[in-house]
């Protein structure tokens, strides 16, 4: 499991190129990449590394020089190359622009103590620069001369516009030496030439860097058009990702109340009242009566939600460093759907359906809403304030309307009947706050979602989700070398009062 902990920066010395922090602190719990995290007393097996920026390691800025344990801390010196990318980097952390340390470790050994990841062996793998911390118990002490006055003063400047070209073929660019070239007018006869990669790469560099004419008519040439030089015009792959079928809203766990998930145990009680103290009137010297309060308890299973993803070491290694955020991030969300269809489904077990048919129509929509609203405050002693609906049912209030028109997305009207809009899965009908969910709900085929159960109106207290903090593990397959990771986390539904949830019942 590799974690990811970062640290505020203490001093960034631009004429050194030297920045200094704290790279750990043992024994407090911050956020990391594997959820809350301790790192136990020496519990890091400190070697010399490379500074990165954000983790990536294919954009290292510098090296590590000294690290030095001080007061239940660990305080990393690093020093910066003289590269475009270092230099930037050491203007923004003496500015405070990106001012923290992330420490990125190989766990070898850990214990998890009340929900929180305790580290007690491991290796250090990188140091990054980041932009915030998760521990903001450091500040900026010291910061020197800026960048630009150190070149002033006599110091080398190199181009910012030439970078390193990794290739088999040797090109050598001396920026102090590039001859100055005036403006030309971009007008040639194309040459006739043999185009191949190396050559391609090669006059590209020429052009851009020594603003060599012929070297930037080659390049031209090549660009002609991507039907004759397809091989010389890569098809490039966004880091975006397209996920049409999680999302990371919860509408009914969104409708109800919260609790705090114990820590301990696979089922938890909760007493409930089955006899009440009662009171009477009672005439003069006649004896009071008495009635003992009498309770049985509510027995609520934890359930488990958890997701796995198992990949070769090849592909973390040699794709893009956003692959693991991204697999990690639609985990998430798999996992908030997954949440969110246990809940449904405890509310439709333990709720009840309204007594009377109703049409999909405004006038059905207020008295399911009013027969609703009062068996609920009957069963459950507590109002009804949330209404959750299915996207068609959605789309049904959104189309009512007064001789055109709208009921509930008028704007200020006259006799207001609740606010729905098509940008918003957040609204309020007949004076219920309205949640929409994509969960197939409905009796009916999962694309007739204006059936019986398709909307329903809840007392929010009479439904509690409790819930764990999420997790992530990854472990390396000794014998494949695949690395597993999983996502999971702990929840509950307890369904305190079932009555307190009215469905819709259709006409």
């Amino acid at each position: 499991m590799k974690i990811e902990f970062p640290f505020e920066i203490t001093a960034a010395d631009t004429e050194t190129r030297i920045i200094e922090g704290r790279v750990v602190a043992f024994n407090e719990t911050g956020n990391t990449s594997a959820g809350l995290t301790q790192f136990a007393e020496n519990s890091i097996d400190f070697a010399p590394v490379k500074l990165l920026l954000e983790h990536d390691k294919t954009r290292p800025i510098g090296k590590s020089i000294s690290f030095e344990h001080v007061d239940g801390a660990v305080i990393g010196k690093f020093k910066l190359a003289n590269t475009t990318a270092a230099s930037d980097a050491l203007e923004e952390a003496a500015t405070g622009l990106r001012s923290a340390f992330s420490v990125g470790v190989m766990v070898d050994a850990w214990d998890v103590k009340d929900n929180v990841n305790v580290v007690t062996a491991s290796k250090l793998v990188e140091v990054s620069l980041v932009t915030d911390p998760a521990i903001k118990s450091a500040t900026v002490q010291r910061v020197a001369a800026s960048e630009q006055e150190t070149k002033e003063e006599g110091s080398t400047m190199t181009n910012p516009e030439v970078e390193e070209v990794k290739t088999d073929v040797e090109v050598e660019v001396e920026a102090s030496e590039a001859p100055a070239v005036a403006a030309q007018p971009v007008t040639y006869t194309k040459p006739r030439l043999n185009f191949n990669k190396v050559d391609y790469l090669v006059n590209s560099i020429k052009a851009a860097a020594y603003n060599d004419a012929e070297a930037r008519n080659y390049v031209t040439a090549a660009d002609d058009n991507t039907t004759n030089n397809a091989g010389l015009i890569p098809t490039p792959q966004l880091g975006e990702v397209i996920n049409p079928l999680s999302t990371s809203n919860r509408a009914f766990i969104d409708a109800i109340s919260r609790g705090t998930l114990p820590a301990a145990g696979m089922t938890f009680e909760i007493p409930k009242l089955t006899v009440v103290p009662t009171v009477d009137e009672v005439a003069e010297e006649d004896p009071t009566p008495e009635t003992g309060m009498e309770n049985e308890f509510l027995s609520v299973p934890v359930r488990k939600f958890s997701g796995g993803q198992t990949f070769s070491l090849e592909l973390l290694d040699r794709s893009s460093p956003e692959f693991l955020s991204e697999l990690v991030r639609q985990m998430e969300l798999a996992y908030e759907l997954a949440t969110e269809k246990y809940v449904m489904e405890t509310i439709a077990n333990n709720g009840i359906l309204a007594a009377t048919g109703q049409a999909n129509s405004a006038t059905g929509l207020l008295g399911y809403v009013s027969e609703a609203a009062a068996s609920v405050y009957d069963n459950s002693l507590g109002f009804a304030r949330s209404l959750v609906v299915s996207t068609k049912q959605w789309a049904n209030i959104m189309g009512y309307n007064d001789a055109g028109r709208p009921i509930y997305n008028a704007i200020a009207p006259s006799n207001a009947a609740g606010v729905v809009t098509p940008q918003s899965l957040r609204g309020n009908v007949a004076g219920l706050d309205l949640y929409v969910t994509r969960q197939a709900i409905g009796s009916g085929s999962p694309l007739d979602q204006t059936a019986d159960y398709s909307m329903v109106i809840l007392n929010p207290e009479a439904y509690t989700w409790y819930e764990s903090p999420r997790l992530r593990l990854q472990t390396t397959l000794v014998g494949t070398g695949q690395i597993e990771t999983i996502y999971y986390g702990y929840g509950a539904c307890a369904p305190k009062i079932g009555a307190g949830a009215v469905w819709f019942n259709k006409q």
